[in-house]
């Protein structure tokens, strides 16, 4: 290993440090997350920089202010179901039916006993703003049909981003959600049923890209991440060296991008 990582950790997230608390909240909460997803049987896994903490520091990389978990679209639309139910009063699930201006294609759970403010600016009408944990569904689809959803939803981005005042295009945002939601989704769905991929990627109108085959996700692995064990997906590597390259190389900058602003925990 070519660093100390007792040495990161003094100088990025010493405990007591706001990034260690927003880290210990998030892992709180996954918690939680990962005992509903036990007793429902729904597999999931750590995703992109959650998943490279993983592997490369066995827990959060130690500038890293965000936590996310991936699982396949089936399982997602189960969970989307079930967390309302089963979530303490203190967590609340994020998606467009629990937040009518949440526009994203990916969920969120968010604790109630913190609020932070994210440096993109699509929050400023959400009903939840604490610390989120994010869940992204993966689907299996061309990468050209992918990107095509992200043409037809990426209008919702610019309207939010554009906005002199976000609340007088929000209607809009939603109009236009739902029709790639209920419309031109399932469409390209339909699509890609007849095209012969065996690639997953992050579902329709996520902007990320994640080229893996099924196979490299499942029997999930678990593995230390700081007191406890996490599921990572059973080729985590490959993933990771696709993503980046040399993943167990420090980047040049590190701690130079945080997502949140403004944080508070109580």
């Amino acid at each position: 290993m070519a660093f100390d990582p007792q040495e990161l950790r003094k100088k990025y997230n010493p405990e007591g440090s706001l990034t260690w608390k927003m880290q210990q909240r998030m892992l709180e909460v996954l918690e939680v997350i990962d005992g509903i997803c036990q007793r429902h049987g729904i597999p999931y896994w750590l995703s992109g920089g959650s998943m490279l903490g993983a592997v490369r520091h066995q827990g959060f990389i130690p500038w890293d202010d965000d936590l996310d978990i991936e699982m396949l679209r089936p399982d997602f639309e189960r969970l989307m179901k079930i967390l309302p139910e089963e979530l303490p009063q203190h967590l609340a699930l994020q998606w467009y039916t629990t937040d009518k201006n949440y526009f994203f294609q990916f969920a969120k759970v968010r604790d109630r006993n913190s609020q932070l403010f994210e440096r993109n600016g699509y929050d400023k009408v959400w009903k939840e703003h604490g610390i989120w944990v994010d869940i992204f569904p993966l689907e299996r689809v061309p990468l050209w049909i992918h990107k095509l959803s992200n043409l037809t939803f990426g209008h919702t981005y610019k309207m939010v981003r554009t906005a002199k005042r976000v609340e007088d295009v929000m209607g809009k945002v939603r109009r236009l959600a739902a029709l790639n939601r209920n419309i031109v989704f399932p469409l390209l769905r339909g699509l890609s049923m007849l095209l012969p991929t065996r690639y997953y990627d992050f579902a329709l109108g996520i902007p990320y890209y994640q080229k893996s085959l099924k196979e490299d996700y499942l029997p999930v692995r678990y593995v230390p991440y700081e007191h406890t064990k996490v599921p990572i997906m059973k080729e985590a590597e490959k993933c990771l060296a696709y993503r980046y390259g040399d993943y167990m190389q420090l980047p040049k900058h590190p701690g130079s991008e945080y997502h949140s602003e403004d944080v508070r925990i109580w």
